[in-house]
């Protein structure tokens, strides 16, 4: 018959296998913030403080604090069975993430805590516990907690997690350099955060206030997603899934193309990587993103889909249909759910692409002669300079029969020669930095008189159709204004 026998894992061992789960800097810090929302705070600030002999990140919030027994509990590893009921404003799972973030980033962490004004701490230090291969905790007693770090920002009640020995964050590197690497890494943890959070930043989140952080003192800005201030977002119907007793709501958007947003929200899409990159469904889990830009395989990304964005929201209840992982990081849709999805994206797909596109047919549409014209037959789709628009018919006039028919195969050569491959390349991942036209001035007038000269001679001409060439070449693009001060003087 079996016998039992009591088998724990080696401290040392196991301590330091959790350093490396995958966590950086943003998503190690945004676990703590999870437990700082659960615990009821409204103001969290992060402070990183290279300037002491020992460096240190401090995580200092105003929430409800913890007794010694709560803060013994909390900083046991797993203290919360995943499937134990929970409440709806808790934002953990395992009770692993204070641990396992803070370990991927330090080697010593402490927590201070105060409930009621009474304050208490305690410490895990890697170097003790590989040291002793136990898991050996040092309880701080008053002396210790007056020697900590901004304990005094905690007033009555709070918590502030100190990180110490960070021998991941500076990378070994010390001077310049390392204050550069510091400084990047500050960047992209308010990058994340201001979209992670960006409900609870906003106040959008029922049953949670609205919360503030700050990054060395700077306070992080939420940033939507789905951009439902600019008056051009799309926002199509939601709708709902049901598992159990859960519901999980799917609201799906199309974004503007990119001439309509402002500077920050394109910005931010381009900081991070780019729009196809980008697109595809986020996943809330009681109001808190937990992973984005991703189709689960339904859908390649592309540009069909690039402005495409489904926001899923689901409860706590169901994190292990949805099998979220230990740094909340991941998400995999139930089958129910992906299904639903899958009906979505088809229908928005159509609406990306108008959008996407809808600039683009524009152009071919603002003039009844446009330069480009576009076919679409069995051969596939081609563009072609039309031979009919009033520059080239003006010009061809002009010529002999031979010289007509030599720039007729000069423009059909350009057109045979388009560089789509180059285009579609550099605008779908530059967009904003593709342009055709040329700025200076000086260069803009002389190419006015010069098209008048083409089109007229030293005849009158007309002004209305003129200024319908000038639009249809788009060699003036964004300066209109100039062509028209340009037509009032010359053909007057």
């Amino acid at each position: 018959m079996a016998r039992d026998h009591n088998h724990p894992p080696s401290a040392a061992c196991l301590s330091a296998s959790m350093r490396d789960l995958g966590y950086s800097l943003e998503t190690a810090i945004a676990d703590l913030i999870d437990n700082s929302i659960s615990a009821g705070a409204d103001a969290i600030d992060i402070i990183c403080d290279l300037s002491g002999a020992q460096p240190l990140v401090a995580i200092v919030d105003n929430g409800s604090g913890m007794t010694e027994a709560e803060l013994l509990e909390a900083m046991r590893h797993g203290t919360a069975n995943p499937r134990h009921e929970r409440s709806p404003r808790d934002l953990g799972r395992f009770g692993l993430g204070l641990k396992t973030a803070s370990f991927s980033q330090c080697r010593s962490l402490t927590v201070i805590s105060a409930k009621n004004g009474v304050r208490c701490g305690a410490e895990w230090n890697l170097d003790r516990i590989d040291a002793a291969d136990d898991w050996i905790l040092s309880i701080l007693d008053d002396a210790d907690l007056d020697a900590l770090p901004y304990v005094d920002r905690l007033g009555d009640h709070g918590t502030s997690v100190v990180w110490r020995e960070l021998d991941r964050l500076v990378e070994d590197e010390v001077g310049d350099r390392r204050n550069e690497i510091v400084s990047e890494k500050l960047d992209a943890l308010g990058r994340h955060l201001s979209i992670v959070f960006h409900r609870f930043l906003a106040g959008d989140v029922k049953g949670h206030s609205r919360i503030s952080v700050s990054v060395n003192g700077h306070a992080v800005e939420a940033f939507d997603p789905f951009c439902r201030k600019n008056p051009a977002t799309q926002l199509l119907p939601e709708e709902v899934v049901r598992i159990g007793e859960a519901e999980v709501r799917l609201q799906p958007y199309v974004l503007p193309h990119h001439s309509r947003l402002t500077a920050r929200e394109y910005d931010f899409y381009q900081s991070r990587s780019d729009f196809i990159s980008n697109q595809g469904a986020y996943i809330y889990r009681n109001g808190r993103l937990m992973a984005w830009g991703d189709w689960f395989r339904l859908v390649p990304k592309g540009e069909a889909t690039k402005l495409a964005r489904v926001q899923i929201d689901f409860p706590n209840s169901l994190d292990e249909a949805w099998t979220i992982d230990i740094k909340k990081s991941r998400a995999r849709p139930p089958h129910a759910v992906r299904e639903r999805l899958r009906q979505i994206i088809a229908r928005i797909t159509a609406r990306s692409v108008t959008v996407h596109r809808g600039r683009g047919q524009k152009l071919f549409q603002e003039s009844d002669a446009p330069l480009w014209e576009r076919y679409a037959d069995h051969g596939g789709i081609r563009f072609a300079i039309n031979a009919q628009h009033p520059l080239i018919l003006s010009l061809s006039t002009k010529l002999k029969p031979e010289d007509a028919n030599s720039l007729r195969v000069l423009l059909d050569s350009i057109a045979a020669s388009l560089p789509v491959e180059m285009i579609y390349s550099d605008y779908s991942t530059h967009p904003r930095e593709v342009s055709q036209t040329a700025v200076d001035n000086d260069l803009t007038i002389d190419r006015l008189r010069s098209l008048k000269q083409v089109l007229y001679g030293d005849g009158p001409g007309d002004p209305d159709a003129f200024l319908q060439i000038v639009r249809s070449t788009h060699l003036f693009e964004g300066q209109i204004e100039t062509a028209k001060t340009f037509i009032n003087e010359a053909f007057t």
